[in-house]
């Protein structure tokens, strides 16, 4: 039963990880490399990272950096850059490329606000879907005459404090974007 409960907690800190970097992507008007993870350059015929191809840093609260360390890439950079769903014009001076995010507006807040609660509410699916699984393989395990009725019984209890506690860890994360996003 202990390797089923340790399968469960791996599983459920996956779903934590993959909601983090949910949240990573949701620009709040603040420059973050995290939201270049996602944009891949087509580089020498293979897709690769920005963060491969160039450093990157934070000037400013709103400025973001690129300098790649091939600088025949700049213009696949930001074409890339152009072709994503940032929304951000890069502006390329022939060494470096400069991301500028602009403040959101109230109602932009709001739907960044509304778009975490729903990748928040997708992680806890995810994370019950998780506890039904492992729920059921309890009922097998008991079907199969392996555990007691008993052991059931305490191991669906514990099941679901450990789901509890990584529902709990995502309404955490939840509260910390939210107010990221909120604040001016």
């Amino acid at each position: 039963m202990k390797e089923l409960f340790n399968a469960t907690k791996e599983r459920m800190e996956k779903s934590l990880v993959a909601l983090n970097n949910e949240f990573n992507s949701i620009r709040a008007g603040r420059a973050s490399a995290a939201s270049l993870d996602r944009i891949s350059v087509d580089y020498y015929g293979a897709p690769t990272p920005i963060n491969q191809m160039a450093a990157i840093s934070v000037t400013d609260g709103r400025t973001l950096v690129i300098q790649p360390w091939d600088k025949t890439s700049l213009d696949s950079i930001c074409k890339a850059i152009q072709a994503s769903e940032l929304g951000i014009n890069p502006q390329n001076d022939g060494v470096v490329i400069r991301l500028n995010f602009p403040q959101p507006t109230e109602e932009r807040r709001r739907e960044l606000v509304k778009e975490a609660s729903k990748k928040a509410e997708d992680a806890k699916v995810a994370i019950r879907s998780i506890r039904r699984d492992s729920m059921d393989k309890l009922k097998a395990m008991k079907k199969d005459s392996v555990i007691t009725e008993d052991d059931q019984r305490d191991g669906e209890k514990q099941l679901q404090d450990i789901t509890d506690k990584y529902v709990k860890e995502i309404d955490v994360m939840y509260a910390k974007k939210e107010k990221e996003i909120l604040e001016i």
